[in-house]
């Protein structure tokens, strides 16, 4: 299978870090979004705004700098190697995300722009609404992400938006996600896919990846490849367990 990748070489492992790099990052899907977002930020060099075109929950800045709809100059003249986390406003326990025009402009000004672009209410796996990812049209690379715990649980019990995957996987919502289904919902023509720009390449993050789960991931990135045999998938390591 492929290497496993460490959360801590995730950057360097997709070519995002050298000299004259600039990188647009949209992260959609399931499980562990957030998580690659702020593992970018540590990562990459330069200017870097991190944001949402969605809601993120208020307790996941990770003690950055939150800015709230800041002036084109506020963000051309940030620090480099201190990334900024923006977000339009607070509503409850929820923040809300920028306009992805916004993020198109902002690109502009920064060398790099990590978007959480999808919602999955903290479960590891989805299929994507008509109206889902909110993906802006400057992204670079879009990332679809999967919760490697989701595999072998009913549909039911670990995927945000059940019905949706129940149908791209052509089965009901009581059976179990397996990574043949998992395979056909991420690479589904209606899924995620359908919403990368035609510039931006495309990844598959398998994440939360331990030595429990490693034959589910074995087998999805099988299956992965069976559907397309030039898909780029990662499975990272949340840790050093594997």
């Amino acid at each position: 299978m492929s290497t496993i990748v460490e959360l801590s070489n995730l950057a360097s492992s997709l070519d995002l870090v050298g000299k004259d790099k600039r990188n647009h990052v949209s992260i959609v899907g399931g499980g562990g979004k957030t998580t690659l977002l702020h593992a970018f930020g540590e990562q990459l060099q330069g200017k870097t705004v991190l944001t949402s075109t969605t809601k993120m929950g208020i307790d996941q800045h990770r003690n950055l700098p939150v800015y709230f709809n800041p002036e084109d100059g506020t963000i051309q003249n940030i620090s480099p190697g201190k990334p900024i986390v923006v977000w339009q406003e607070i509503q409850g326990e929820k923040a809300i995300g920028v306009d992805r025009t916004t993020c198109d402009r902002w690109f502009g000004l920064l060398d790099n722009l990590v978007v959480e672009a999808d919602g999955s209410r903290r479960l590891p796996f989805k299929a994507p609404a008509d109206f889902e990812p909110v993906v802006p049209n400057s992204s670079t690379l879009m990332i679809s992400t999967i919760g490697a715990d989701a595999l072998g649980r009913t549909i039911n019990a670990s995927c945000h938006r059940p019905q949706r995957v129940a149908e791209f996987a052509e089965c009901e919502l009581s059976e179990p996600l397996t990574p043949e289904r998992a395979a056909r919902v991420i690479l589904h023509p209606e899924g995620q896919r359908r919403a990368n720009p035609s510039q931006s390449k495309f990844c598959v993050a398998i994440t939360k990846v331990h030595d429990r789960n490693i034959g589910n991931v074995e087998e999805l990135i099988g299956e992965l490849r069976l559907i397309d045999t030039n898909v780029h998938v990662l499975a990272i390591a949340f840790s050093s367990t594997v």
